[in-house]
């Protein structure tokens, strides 16, 4: 009994180690990396201008709402058609 408890010690520190000289690999690396490639924040997309309707449309606007919030099962304060196009 004594020797499968001191080996089972011997086994839980031999991974523990293992386990941890794996982790401090991993943060210097992740360190170095940072250094030879640093973060470059992507460009800001344009903001967008919002066109208002056309004078005719609000009746249109309001029916695809009311019709896409019952399709979808959603309020209509939920989403926000700010324009439709013909083609």
């Amino acid at each position: 009994m004594e020797v499968s408890v001191s080996s089972a010690v011997n086994v839980s520190i031999l991974a523990m180690s293992v386990i941890f000289t794996v982790l401090i690999i991993l943060i210097f690396t992740i360190k170095t990396l940072v250094k030879l490639i640093p973060y470059q924040e992507s460009p800001v997309a344009p903001v967008r201008k919002i066109v208002a309707s056309a004078p005719g449309q609000d009746d249109h606007v309001a029916a695809i709402t009311a019709s896409l919030a019952a399709h979808m099962g959603k309020s209509p304060d939920e989403f926000r058609i700010v324009n439709i196009q013909s083609r």
